[in-house]
């Protein structure tokens, strides 16, 4: 490899993309085009970048297999940050066999890290934590360290384990210091704000105030029974009832853990569970219904007692009833989670991360549009939606991936 390239891809690692630039810019040979697409990647041009690692990929001959695999990883890395879940990743599992067959066990922890950071973005917090045990942490340079410290906190994070979260980030930290690569370090200290950040408010005997994560995980392991609205459960301890697929259990049970201990009156809970000014019979008919429903759905947690003017939560064993809500409520809270990390997301790779149909992401990215919410540049297949974070909020608890207590 001659001068230019050594000093190009010293540039890359140092996290100078136009210092890599003036050194390839005008050639065309293999490895140049590689470079060109990671500089283009690093300013943030990720078509661009696409197309020339796609480029140099077939620009490499066959005999070349580590520098092809090389290109493949680099170009997932591309598809990870400009929110392409989709990307097919049986072939990043090849170049990954590929680059540890020929001993390039470096970049073979880069495409590993990349696998767990995607399974993260989708939620699926078992997998991505197996892809993290496949590193081995004493032989990884430091950038990758600190990747894999931040996989880390964030599946800790999800899980509100947050002191392995802290141990994680510090770890983080500590590895981004020394790669010196600034873009990495600015990555580790916004995972900190999450730390630092409101992450919910508790609503309880008609008061509210909010939470930071390490109160969020003190009280999921009190002996109160939460009302959980971030993720639609009921829960007292390990114990905890899914009412996610049963909105309107879910929206009794939120009303009557709001009024604890007091009770609330029937046309109260019809107003507010089937949005309707005027209660009929038919109304009253169903609540008894939904109620009943409620009562058995819940079971051991707590029983649904009628009074002279309405209904009452009564725990079984809980000594408190409180309810958990997002800091900011929003009818599409969960897509507005996502954009909010910064990056560009298809409606496409929105809908995988959130379990839902294409279709329904669509429609809600048009009305967070329409109230100047979300923005999308590009069209067809490349368009993609960006939003600003939430200032001050974390947005841990709107994410994909289950609370502790095996709620998914």
């Amino acid at each position: 490899m001659d001068a230019l390239i050594t000093a190009a891809g010293r540039a890359l690692s140092a996290g100078d993309p136009l210092g890599a630039l003036n050194r390839v810019a005008l050639r065309d040979d293999a490895p140049a085009l590689a470079l060109r697409g990671i500089a283009m990647a690093q300013l943030g041009d990720f078509a661009r970048a696409r197309l020339l690692l796609q480029r140099a990929a077939r620009t490499f001959s066959a005999r070349e297999e580590m520098a092809r695999a090389r290109c493949v990883v680099a170009e997932a890395e591309v598809a990870l940050a400009s929110r392409d879940l989709g990307w097919p990743t049986r072939r990043l599992d090849s170049a990954r066999a590929t680059l540890e067959a020929h001993g390039d066990l470096t970049n073979a922890a880069h495409a590993r890290s990349l696998e767990a950071r995607r399974l993260l973005l989708l939620g699926r917090l078992e997998q991505a934590e197996h892809a993290l045990a496949q590193l081995a942490l004493h032989s990884l340079p430091p950038a990758l360290g600190a990747i894999q410290a931040l996989v880390a906190a964030g599946i800790a994070l999800r899980r509100l384990h947050t002191a392995a979260a802290r141990t994680a980030l510090e770890r983080a930290a500590e590895n981004a210091r020394l790669s010196g690569v600034v873009a990495l370090q600015a990555e580790v200290e916004n995972a900190w704000h999450a730390l630092g950040a409101p992450a919910a408010r508790l609503v309880a005997q008609g008061q509210e105030r909010l939470l930071l994560l390490p109160e969020v995980e003190a009280l999921l392991a009190s002996k109160a029974l939460v009302v959980d609205a971030c993720r639609h459960a009921v829960r007292n301890g390990h114990v905890a009832v899914s009412l996610a697929t049963r909105p309107v259990l879910f929206a009794l049970a939120r009303l009557l853990g709001e009024a604890w201990p007091a009770d609330v009156p029937r046309d109260a809970l019809i107003a507010g569970t089937f949005r309707t000014r005027f209660a009929d019979d038919s109304h009253r008919i169903r609540l008894r219904v939904e109620l009943g429903r409620l009562r058995a759905a819940l079971g051991p947690l707590a029983g649904v007692c009628a009074t002279p003017r309405g209904y009452v939560l009564e725990p079984t064993s809980a000594t408190e009833v409180v309810v958990l809500a997002r800091p900011i409520e929003d009818k599409h809270g969960d897509v507005l989670a996502l954009l909010s990390d910064g990056e560009p997301w298809s409606s496409s790779a929105l809908a995988m991360a959130l379990g839902a149909s294409q279709r329904n992401i669509q429609r809600a990215l048009e009305t967070l549009a329409r109230v100047g919410k979300v923005q999308s540049f590009g069209r067809g297949r490349a368009r993609r939606w960006v939003a600003p974070p939430v200032p001050g909020f974390t947005t841990t608890l709107l994410l994909p991936g289950p609370l502790p207590g095996g709620l998914g």
